[in-house]
C-alpha cells in the first residue's frame, strides 16, 4: 500500500477523522519488525474556536506542533500514564488534530498509546518520513457511526455535543 501524503493530511480534521477509519497504521519496532492495525475510532478537534481542543488556549509549547502543516504527530501525556496519539491535520497556523481512539480490537485512546508504545519522543514525528510509524491508504469506509466526543464536559454544551467521534462498525 501507499503511505498517506501530506496533501491528504492538509484537509479539515472532521474530514480526516472520517477518512482515517479503516486505514492501516503501521508501527515499526526497534528490531525492525512491524505490527499493522486498522484504525477503528477517531475524534476530531478543530482549532482555537473548539473549546475541547488544546489549541483553544492558544499557541503554547505543548500545542506548538498543532500549528504545523498536517501529517505530524501531536502526543501528550494524561493522568501521568497514558500517551495520546493525535494526527495533526489542516494547513499551517490553523491548529487541528485527530485523536486515534481505536485500532483493531483495542478501544480507548490510552490503550492505543500503550499498545503502540507511544512516548514523548513521538511529538512532532512526521508520518510521511518516519521510520517508526506510518499510516497507509486503504479503501474508504462507509459503514461507520458518529457520536459525541468523550471526556470533554469542560468544553461546554455546544462543543461537547458535537458528533465528531467516528466509529468504524466492523462486520
Amino acid at each position: 500500500m501507499e503511505i498517506l501524503t501530506t496533501e491528504f493530511y492538509k484537509q479539515d480534521a472532521i474530514i480526516i477523522a472520517e477518512k482515517l477509519l479503516g486505514k492501516t497504521l503501521i508501527r515499526t519496532w526497534d528490531d525492525g519488525s512491524e505490527s499493522c492495525y486498522s484504525i477503528t475510532e477517531t475524534e476530531a478537534y478543530l482549532g482555537e474556536e473548539d473549546k475541547a481542543c488544546h489549541a483553544s488556549k492558544g499557541r503554547t509549547k505543548r500545542t506548538e506542533i498543532m500549528y504545523a502543516e498536517g501529517g505530524k504527530l501531536y502526543v501528550y501525556l494524561i493522568y501521568g500514564m497514558y500517551w495520546m496519539l493525535n494526527v495533526v491535520t489542516g494547513v499551517e497556523n490553523q491548529p487541528q488534530a485527530v485523536l486515534i481512539c481505536g485500532i483493531d480490537n483495542i478501544i480507548g485512546s490510552g490503550k492505543v498509546g500503550r499498545e503502540l508504545k507511544i512516548d514523548k519522543t513521538f511529538y512532532g514525528e512526521d508520518l510521511i518520513i518516519s521510520k517508526r510509524i506510518r499510516i497507509e491508504n486503504a479503501p474508504d469506509i462507509t459503514n461507520f457511526k458518529t457520536t459525541k466526543r468523550v471526556g470533554i464536559d469542560y468544553a461546554g454544551d455546544y462543543w461537547k455535543n458535537k458528533e465528531w467521534r467516528f466509529i468504524y462498525k466492523q462486520k
